[in-house]
């Protein structure tokens, strides 16, 4: 399986937005220069959150994006499903009922076996996702990066966000 980039995108400007005090913003423009990834396809990611009611934005000079609720409620699934909907990961087309040898007036009941397994691995990731949010994510980054790039992180997201 693979994920589009907006997947990736959509998490790490969710991962920053995290971290903007109450009340400030963060452009489109600024979370596509800090990631270094093309501001239209990143405006669509952003689109497809604050649809999913994830992010929320405000148009004009002061406006942006900010998390629409608090980080430790907002799941990487979430994220991921809101960027790439929420079918399954795997689609079962039932081609064992071509086989030559099954008989017409045989019937195959339930679901396919292989579906069935991939049916768990795709639950199984998405576990995974579900049990990881963006506060968990930040207490990460927080205990593995170094103190120099959080702080000048910090400092570059503040001076580029916006609050009302």
């Amino acid at each position: 399986m693979q994920l589009r980039n907006q997947v990736e995108w959509a998490l790490h400007c969710c991962s920053i937005l995290a971290g903007l005090p109450p009340g400030q913003r963060l452009s489109t423009k600024a979370l596509a220069e800090f990631h270094g990834v093309p501001k239209p396809y990143l405006s669509k990611a952003l689109q497809s959150l604050a649809q999913a009611g994830l992010i929320e934005g405000t148009l004009g000079p002061s406006g942006g994006y900010r998390l629409a609720r608090p980080a430790a409620e907002i799941s990487f699934l979430e994220i991921t499903e809101a960027i790439e909907g929420r079918a399954r990961s795997f689609a079962c087309t039932e081609i064992r009922r071509n086989a030559p040898c099954l008989r017409a007036d045989e019937q195959i009941s339930g679901p396919c076996q292989v579906a069935r397994v991939m049916w768990q691995a795709d639950e199984a990731w998405r576990a995974v996702l579900r049990s990881q949010s963006l506060a968990d994510l930040s207490a990460t980054l927080e205990a593995e990066l170094p103190e120099r790039l959080l702080a000048d992180a910090e400092a570059w997201v503040g001076a580029r966000s916006a609050g009302g």
